[in-house]
């Protein structure tokens, strides 16, 4: 039971992420249950896609390979704690989603994060918030794999390697934009931005 990454690669994650945080830890256990079922990526070979922009995906990115500068990993955000893992060679492909915890947070920890992201804690609600983080973040590193997190079929086929086409000029900004994301308005290219900017006049 816990996990099976060593101290010195649960670092290398914290370093990438910035701090340390249950999310963290829940992205480690993911990753981990991730290199079981598909590997580790080479070149774009395993492809991530996250169903959220949470702080697990720094973890998935450090330990998996997957990363968005190689665009292996993708983030459809929908607000779910969610990822499918997809080998390309042979078409496996897993989602993984943690189970429901009872015991995740309970009513103290809900109200502390509340304030913590309005910024109204007391310096000793402060404290007591990190602690339970702290003992959150553990008994996810903690946990058997198997009880934390659900195995199933993907829901979507597995994203097309990452685009390389042409940029063209934003007639408006005169920045480069990649040709597939440029809009045309009124007979000019422009970018997202400044379409959007044309259109909001």
């Amino acid at each position: 039971m816990g996990t099976e990454f060593s101290p010195k690669r649960i670092e290398e994650v914290v370093a990438f992420h910035g701090h340390w945080c249950p999310g963290l830890a829940l992205g480690i256990r993911i990753a981990e249950k991730a290199l079981q079922e598909v590997g580790r990526a080479g070149d774009e070979e395993i492809v991530a896609v996250a169903e959220s922009d949470s702080c697990a995906v720094d973890a998935v990115q450090v330990l998996t390979g997957c990363t968005l500068g190689k665009g292996n990993l993708v983030v459809r955000d929908v607000g779910k704690m969610a990822f499918s893992f997809y080998r390309r060679r042979d078409g496996k492909a897993v989602r993984l989603v943690p189970r429901p915890r009872p015991d995740e947070g309970g009513d103290l920890y809900r109200m502390l994060q509340i304030k913590s992201n309005e910024g109204t804690l007391s310096e000793k609600e402060r404290l007591d918030f990190a602690t339970l983080r702290e003992a959150r973040a553990q008994a996810l590193l903690d946990a058997d794999l198997e009880a934390l997190l659900l195995v199933g079929p993907v829901r979507r086929d597995v994203p097309p390697h990452a685009p390389m086409e042409p940029s063209r000029l934003c007639e408006r900004c005169g920045e480069k934009v990649m040709e597939t994301k440029a809009r045309l308005h009124g007979g000019r290219v422009l970018c997202p931005d400044c379409f959007d900017g044309e259109v909001r006049r």
